[in-house]
């Protein structure tokens, strides 16, 4: 008896293309966003700045109806979601 042999692997390229492609794709356009957003800030960042100075020297204005209302709307946002 001899040895029973593996068959041979597939060599169409055409087997591997669509995955590879789709692959290269969505890394390409992975870096063409990252890209894109390092280049801009979504925020302003001088405003930021303002705010961290403010809560850092106690001065910030903390509204407790607006911090509830907040969570409370994050909340249902939550729910919806799921």
């Amino acid at each position: 008896m001899q040895p029973a042999t593996q068959p041979a692997a597939a060599t169409d390229s055409t087997s591997t293309t669509p995955t590879t492609t789709a692959q290269t794709s969505a890394a390409a356009q992975v870096q063409t966003s990252l890209t894109v957003s390092a280049g801009t800030a979504p925020v302003d960042q001088t405003r930021v700045d303002q705010i961290r100075k403010a809560v850092q020297n106690g001065t910030y204005p903390v509204i407790p109806t607006r911090i509830s209302d907040a969570m409370i709307a994050a909340g249902m946002m939550l729910r919806k979601a799921r």
